[in-house]
């Protein structure tokens, strides 16, 4: 088996779900005892969260980039940000690399295409739905992507950053999320992308008759996928 090496902590509600996710899912495969072999290297978000606000996105390349190197240095064989956001330095933080980088766009996207879907609605931190690092990675793999109106992205925004990262779950607040992802669908989109690795505490497949695509479970899966090849 593979080592996954995991940079979490952005935030560490999130982080906690990659690794149990992942090790259920090894376990699942090979049963009995058996667990994922993973290094979890944790940043203090609170300096991420700052240089994300200030749009100083290559300070937080070179943190994202240090923590890489040493999960790779001590034996990770393939890395990946438990973030969506953060994907914004993808690239650079790859080219630092001699192992990969497991890009969370990538397997959703792709996990989205085998079921034959070509236009998909962006659940997301105003970073990820308004820049175009997201949704242009999507495109590549034939994705017309919709965000929410302008209202609903500071709502989306709002709740994640205070919120679900202290792990707090409002009922108001799903309620809400489930009108976006009607809204969302009424305007064409055939499936909703959870693209903070957040969203999918809040939101379920049962909460909506909509395919959701929660990228953390996809995520974890495409990590093992590769874990146990």
């Amino acid at each position: 088996m593979k080592v996954i090496g995991l940079i979490g902590g952005m935030s560490y509600e999130s982080s906690a779900d990659y690794y149990r996710i992942i090790n259920q899912k090894v376990n699942e495969h090979f049963g009995g005892y058996a667990s994922a072999k993973i290094i979890l290297f944790s940043v203090d978000f609170s300096e991420i969260e700052r240089f994300q606000r200030q749009g100083e996105w290559e300070k937080s390349a070179l943190v994202l980039i240090d923590a890489a190197k040493k999960l790779e240095s001590i034996g990770a064989d393939m890395i990946a940000l438990c973030t969506n956001t953060m994907h914004i330095v993808a690239d650079e933080i790859q080219q630092s690399l001699y192992v990969p980088l497991i890009h969370i766009a990538d397997a959703t996207a792709r996990k989205i295409r085998r079921k034959h879907i070509s236009k998909v609605g962006l659940i997301a931190t105003q970073y990820t739905m308004e820049m175009d690092f997201y949704v242009k990675r999507l495109k590549e793999f034939g994705l017309e992507t919709e965000i929410p109106h302008t209202e609903d992205r500071k709502l989306i925004n709002d709740v994640i950053f205070n919120e679900l990262v202290y792990g707090t779950i409002k009922i108001q607040s799903k309620q809400r999320f489930i009108e976006i992802v009607e809204e969302l669908s009424s305007r064409g989109c055939e499936g909703i992308i959870l693209g903070c690795t957040e969203v999918g505490m809040l939101i379920k497949e049962e909460d909506t008759n909509i395919p959701l695509f929660d990228t953390t479970q996809i995520h974890c899966d495409a990590l093992v996928q590769m874990a146990i090849r």
